[in-house]
């Protein structure tokens, strides 16, 4: 992809938090962004840096973790294609709390905050859009905690493997409810180690899980591809 060609005020426009702006205002909006590209393990940002802008992934994989004192990584958020991340951070005035790395090649565009600053000044609906966004974030690490205090290790790690299920909007936080019975191919974006912090899990537990539901022929796995014969077979497995 030529970044030089790339129509940055379209792409706004696609994305949930912008749709109902006007030609203008995308073009306003657009003047305030940056496009950078991030090889694989690029950091897009590090804990202390200044905050002046949020970002949205174009291509790629940007895993968003936080890093404990004693040395050991949790991955908070993967953010694929058309995500969004650290627009609430922005807000504040505070520099990162949590890191952000390409996890591959990337794309990401980062909206400038005074650019974000003057739409909401001159529209408040543009200030109700970002609120929404921002409430959908928040909703969904309400979930993440949620899942990790009342659901058990197998049920994140099937909540993970049935999220591209229309059903479920709850992501890895849950297991979604399932009715008919439908195929599923899942491919792992990323190494079993990244998703087993993502769901707060130990990675040999992770491939525990995954080999016992393999053995009950919940599953099939082809290296990082799993096929899933039937969703709504494997989503009630826990429930049995």
């Amino acid at each position: 992809m030529d970044i030089q060609q790339f129509d940055i005020p379209r792409y706004l426009a696609a994305l949930p938090l912008f749709q109902e702006m006007t030609p203008a205002e995308l073009q306003r909006l657009a003047s305030g962004c940056r496009l950078r590209r991030y090889a694989r393990g690029e950091c897009v940002f590090r804990v202390g840096m200044p905050c002046e802008e949020f970002h949205v992934t174009v291509t790629g994989q940007v895993k968003l973790f936080a890093i404990s004192p004693a040395g050991q990584e949790k991955v908070i958020e993967l953010a694929g294609p058309g995500v969004s991340f650290a627009e609430a951070l922005m807000f504040t005035d505070r520099p990162y709390i949590i890191n952000a790395q390409a996890l591959a090649d990337a794309l990401v565009l980062s909206v400038g905050k005074a650019a974000v600053v003057r739409e909401i000044e001159a529209d408040p609906r543009f200030a109700m859009h970002m609120l929404a966004g921002i409430s959908r974030r928040l909703h969904g690490l309400v979930h993440d905690v949620q899942a990790y205090s009342l659901h058990s290790g197998m049920q994140r790690v099937i909540g993970y493997l049935l999220h591209s299920l229309p059903e479920d909007n709850a992501g890895a936080s849950a297991t979604p409810p399932c009715q008919a019975a439908v195929a599923l191919n899942v491919s792992l974006p990323v190494s079993k180690a990244t998703i087993a912090s993502r769901l707060s899990i130990t990675p040999e537990y992770f491939s525990r899980v995954l080999h016992e539901l393999e053995t009950a022929g919940l599953i099939r796995i082809d290296k990082r591809d799993i096929h899933i014969p039937d969703a709504a077979r494997l989503a009630s497995h826990t429930l049995q």
